[in-house]
């Protein structure tokens, strides 16, 4: 057994790429390629060659409150040391746990006065299509088995959180999926509507819900599944008009809304939940990322009393995780959601820190290589284009956006590329300065890729 320490970064890639199987990765093309990342701080990031980044994407959208954290480090410390874990089966609970179900009620819309945890976003995901079925199932209705979602949405990486998912490359890929879920097209305005007005297109795109109801009967569908603003698909920002047409149409047929919070929720968009940002009515709403702000991993569901009374009348519900309500991972999200009360960090996002951040990005629109740049709250996103006035994209390998995305990380400063659409989400308690920083090195990146494609 080799159990020599590791001590540079190449012995480190080496490692990697003869043991560790990356998610979301070509772990061959990968090689002895990874960045190591050993250490972190506020909004910053070092790879163990000491270079600093800043972290753009706040970790994988989650990192709210920033790196380096003390007090939910000790509150995690300490929690080990007098109860590490215990299990939420058999009658038992841990006030940890009990203390968190409590308090993200208070926080949560009104009505929400539940709560089921899981281990993530894509346990919380798989735990929504059990309980929305069983619900209905519980109501004498049963045949409603069917979700509607939404193309490019992502709702996870597990068996149902990628069927609830509308990505094909993922689809494609150790199918087969779990039946009843289907989807409609998703409210990309740039992509698929610049012919018509926002208002126009955000109109149409919720009547393709009401079309696929009617397809299907509203007597079989258990539930409509949508993030209030699509994360990984590329930061799809739904128009105006869309929401309350999907609100209006999901009431008319009776048909409950599950608000997909995974990356909206704790703060992202300026309030506590995306959907109190973009009123969203929804009856159910997946969490994780932010709730512990990435320092432990940690998921749940907020139910609504018009859910969770039925099930609560029913007797057992056969469902659950061995992590559920984990005590350490319950002290780490308590302790976080203190930091966000306490330090005002959403209302600061909301009244001046987004503000500024979204009128920065908006800046870059003026470089050659992109067609639009968009955002709301701490998420945005730009559009890569040969053509600024047709939108016509790049059509070479590897893309634009993965050659932007080294171009940034050579930088010093980390964006996620979705094709060729670049994204960024940096901790909520970044400083207008920070900001600037950020925009400066995108541009920069900018900069670099048009250099390289035009010279």
């Amino acid at each position: 057994m080799n159990n020599t320490k590791l001590t540079s970064t190449a012995a480190y890639q080496q490692a990697d790429a003869a043991h560790y199987l990356h998610p979301f990765t070509d772990n061959g093309a990968l090689g002895n390629n990874a960045r190591i990342i050993c250490r972190a701080d506020g909004v910053y990031l070092w790879d163990t060659d000491g270079n600093q980044l800043l972290d753009g994407m706040s970790g994988l959208w989650c990192v709210n409150v920033g790196y380096g954290r003390a007090s939910i480090t000790q509150a995690v410390a300490k929690q080990m040391d007098k109860l590490p874990y215990y299990n939420s089966f058999f009658q038992c609970a841990t006030p940890p746990a009990i203390e968190l179900a409590q308090t993200l009620t208070e926080v949560a819309p009104p009505g929400f006065n539940r709560v089921f945890f899981a281990g993530s976003g894509s346990e919380a995901n798989d735990t929504v299509v059990r309980m929305c079925r069983y619900y209905w199932q519980l109501r004498g209705q049963p045949q409603r088995t069917v979700f509607i979602s939404r193309h490019n949405a992502y709702h996870g990486s597990t068996v149902a959180g990628v069927s609830l998912g509308g990505m094909k490359g993922m689809h494609a890929q150790g199918g087969p999926l779990i039946p009843d879920i289907v989807h409609v097209r998703q409210p990309y305005w740039y992509e698929e509507g610049r012919d018509m007005t926002p208002a126009v297109f955000g109109h149409q795109a919720a009547t393709a819900v009401a079309e696929k109801i009617e397809e299907i009967g509203a007597h079989r569908v258990a539930a409509f599944i949508g993030e209030p603003v699509q994360g990984a698909g590329g930061v799809i920002i739904p128009p105006d008009s869309y929401w309350p047409e999907v609100q209006k149409i999901c009431a008319h047929y009776d048909i409950p809304i599950v608000a997909d919070e995974v990356i909206c929720g704790f703060g992202r968009l300026g309030e506590w939940f995306g959907s109190q940002r973009l009123n969203i009515d929804a009856k159910i709403m997946p969490i994780a990322k932010g709730l512990t702000s990435g320092y432990l991993p940690m998921g749940g569901v907020l139910v609504h009393d018009d859910i969770a009374d039925v099930l609560i009348k029913s007797g057992e519900f056969a469902h659950g995780f061995t992590y559920s309500g984990h005590p350490t991972c319950a002290a780490a999200a308590l302790e976080n959601i203190r930091i966000l009360r306490e330090e005002n960090i959403i209302s600061r996002v909301r009244d001046e820190v987004a503000p500024y951040f979204q009128k920065r990005w908006a800046t870059l629109e003026s470089h050659p290589l992109v067609g639009e740049t968009r955002g709301i709250g701490m998420v945005a996103a730009l559009e890569l284009v040969a053509d600024k006035a047709s939108g016509q994209r790049f059509n070479f390998v590897p893309g634009a956006g993965v050659r932007c995305r080294e171009h940034s990380a050579a930088a010093g400063l980390i964006m996620r590329a979705v094709s060729d659409t670049m994204i960024v989400a940096p901790p909520l308690i970044i400083s207008p300065a920070q900001i600037d920083e950020l925009v400066a090195k995108a541009r920069q990146a900018l900069d670099a890729l048009a250099n390289e494609i035009i010279g």
